[in-house]
């Protein structure tokens, strides 16, 4: 008996260390009610950095509208800004008093200066095609054709010269092309 006793003494030990890791498990595990709290803590956290970020997108798109509205504004404000200087000079013509014919043309050639450097300051381009040049369609406008001794479909000659703003036509070269013999 007393062999017993001394397995039951030796096994008691371990049936108390058992005996508390059963109770110390549910202990490490938090309750539901802390889980719940935790999680509507982790839910409200998340909800308040979408809300943010919700405003921060709006903030961004309105910003953006803004810019796009203010550029097709004032887009043409550097051409304006070259332009000035040019009606200036042709006021001031309109204003001499005893204008000559020498004088009136030394005025349209120093305004057709400024013109020229305000086209070429904002890249507005000539499209002045030369005799001889093969029609572009892209450039060109052919109001006739004429007969010619140059090739078909060739430009013979420009009534009026086309512009384009750096590589998009503004107005077509009007030309006569050359008809097909």
């Amino acid at each position: 008996m007393q062999d017993q006793e001394n397995q039951d003494v030796s096994n008691q030990p371990e049936a108390d260390a058992a005996a508390q890791a059963a109770q110390a498990a549910p202990s490490a595990e938090p309750s539901l009610e802390e889980q719940l709290s935790a999680t509507e803590a982790k839910l409200a956290d998340m909800h308040d950095a979408f809300m943010r970020a919700k405003a921060d997108g709006e903030n961004i798109r309105r910003r953006a509208q803004e810019d796009v509205s203010k550029a097709h504004k004032f887009a043409i404000e550097s051409f304006a800004e070259a332009m000035v200087p040019v009606r200036d000079s042709l006021e001031m013509a309109l204003k001499v008093e005893a204008p000559t014919v020498d004088s009136i043309k030394e005025g349209v050639e120093m305004t057709l200066k400024q013109l020229t450097t305000a086209f070429e300051k904002n890249r507005l381009v000539e499209v002045m095609p030369q005799a001889g040049d093969k029609l572009d369609p892209n450039k060109h406008q052919a109001v006739a054709v004429v007969p010619s001794e140059q090739e078909a479909g060739t430009v013979v000659t420009v009534l009026q010269k086309g512009y384009m703003i750096a590589d998009r036509l503004l107005r077509p070269a009007i030309v006569t092309a050359a008809a097909p013999k």
